[in-house]
């Protein structure tokens, strides 16, 4: 008994996290259960059901991981000395960077659907997107109203869906994303 329990305590929630989002992208939530993502690790379900109550209860601690990742790089932008127009630039292409950078962890966050986990009260990705929001009311002098802010992460969630399923990388598709930044940033600033 001794040896299952240290065998078990090896296991993290980062470990079963990280097995977890590639199962999830590759075969869809519905198809990946508890057991399958404890055999992929080498361990028994028991030690999964250890760190998380379900299934859902991981797919939850997955969101809340991924969005806290985008809200740091969001934050990232107080620090820097730039003007409020390339600080707007900054955060509307470092979306698209993270999403095309991190795509396993987009399809988590934002292209995942199911009735189970949308029962669950996720406040993640609201508080998410309202720190997105409020950094381009900030960025813009508070011009632009909700539904345009709204149109602004619709057009680059777009772009971000479309490299999400390929092989490209940031560096492949970034004259592409300046192109949509640019093209965005035309439409909600003055100047």
């Amino acid at each position: 008994m001794a040896a299952r329990r240290a065998v078990e305590k090896e296991l993290t929630q980062q470990m079963i996290i990280d097995v977890a989002h590639e199962l999830f992208v590759e075969e869809g939530y519905q198809n990946v259960s508890m057991r399958k993502i404890a055999k992929s690790l080498g361990y028994s379900h028991g030690a999964i059901y250890y760190h998380f109550t379900s299934k859902a209860d991981l797919f939850t601690a997955m969101v809340d991981q991924d969005f806290a990742m985008i809200n740091k790089e969001i934050d990232k932008l107080d620090q820097l000395e730039l003007s409020n127009k390339e600080k707007l630039r900054e955060l509307l292409l470092g979306y698209i960077q993270f999403g095309v950078t991190y795509k396993n962890h987009y399809e988590v966050m934002f292209l995942i659907r199911d009735k189970e986990i949308n029962s669950y009260d996720m406040e993640s990705p609201i508080k998410s997107y309202q720190k997105f929001a409020a950094k381009i009311a900030e960025f813009t002098n508070n011009q632009l109203p909700v539904p345009v802010i709204w149109s602004v992460f619709l057009m680059l969630h777009g772009f971000v869906a479309q490299y999400c399923r390929t092989d490209q990388s940031f560096e492949n598709i970034k004259s592409m994303a300046d192109i949509h930044v640019d093209l965005i940033l035309r439409s909600i600033t003055k100047d």
